[in-house]
């Protein structure tokens, strides 16, 4: 890590960096490119530690951090896998088929599609929606033939989302899946502080409570001061509405909070309601393009509360 600075707003230039970032010259890459909403390839390096200060996102050169909001899925725990095999279970359940499939097997995500889709369309009625319309809406035992008016298709999807919303939580119940690294050292040390915690999902609430008492447990959960599901909003991220939500329940101003996302839509929603951003990446969301996060980390082991409020205080307004 000699000879290597964080930077701020393309401008100043400070002190190398804590010792929980790892970052040098050569490992210290985000990209250029837009990431395109259309789904595609991706780069595979997905090694890399990155931190860096933002030259987009307004935020005031002097805010105390106020609140914490941390995301649920990706974030608290990596799920992605999770909520696919729930997805492909309810697929299964009710024998939908795609005409466009030339396999006559029920949908099935896998792994590297999956991996994309979840990392452009937020919501799990949205991903599905988008599937059908770009590849056909299918057959299965709640219609023998594909649904041709609005209504259907959507009764078609609440049915599945339900399904494989019980499915999952079947999974979280299973008693194997456990919290990302640093998480809940990072809440606690929130709270002591007098700092104001949330929890933002896209997710259904009933999924994101039942895995919120399961893993950081019924205490922490209680102890929240803002807690907002997809249901909550009427536009999913990254429509920035469920942090706008948060920060009037909150009661205090967006340039006072830190949002913890592991995604670009996740950001995406943070920086268009004015808030300032980390990230702590998952192996499916490491390539892409988080030039507008204040800081990028694989986990948060490392990552203490201090840290964070100094990032926050050194973030500095866009030009």
């Amino acid at each position: 890590m000699a000879g290597c600075c964080w930077m701020v707003s393309q401008r100043l230039l400070l002190s190398p960096p804590p010792s929980h970032v790892a970052l040098n010259s050569s490992s210290a890459l985000i990209s250029s490119n837009p990431l395109s909403f259309c789904l595609g390839s991706r780069s595979r390096s997905r090694s890399r530690a990155r931190a860096r200060f933002s030259n987009a996102l307004s935020v005031s050169a002097s805010s105390t951090l106020q609140a914490l909001i941390f995301d649920c899925d990706g974030v608290i725990l990596e799920s992605e896998d999770l909520h696919r095999r729930a997805y492909n279970d309810a697929f299964s359940h009710f024998n939908v088929r795609c005409l466009s499939s030339p396999s006559q097997d029920p949908l099935n995500w896998d792994s590297h599609f999956y991996d994309q889709l979840q990392n452009q369309i937020g919501g799990g009625k949205p991903k599905m929606r988008w599937y059908f319309k770009e590849h056909g809406w299918p057959s299965s035992t709640i219609f023998d033939t594909p649904p041709e008016d609005d209504g259907d298709r959507a009764k078609l999807i609440d049915i599945l989302q339900d399904w494989k919303t019980e499915r999952y939580k079947e999974i979280m119940k299973s008693g194997t899946v456990e919290t990302r690294p640093g998480v809940l050292r990072l809440m606690d040390e929130t709270k002591a502080a007098g700092i104001k915690l949330a929890v933002c999902s896209a997710a259904t609430k009933s999924s994101v409570i039942l895995c919120l008492e399961s893993l950081i447990g019924i205490e922490r959960f209680q102890g929240l001061d803002c807690f907002l599901a997809g249901d909550d909003v009427k536009e999913k991220k990254p429509n920035p509405s469920i942090y706008q939500t948060a920060v009037k329940k909150l009661g205090v101003s967006e340039k006072e909070c830190l949002v913890v996302e592991d995604s670009v839509i996740g950001l995406q929603a943070a920086a268009g309601a004015g808030m300032a951003c980390v990230i702590t990446y998952t192996s499916s969301t490491a390539d892409q393009d988080f030039r507008d996060a204040i800081a990028v980390y694989p986990d948060l082991s490392n990552v203490r509360l201090k840290d964070l409020e100094l990032l926050l205080q050194n973030a500095v307004p866009a030009n």
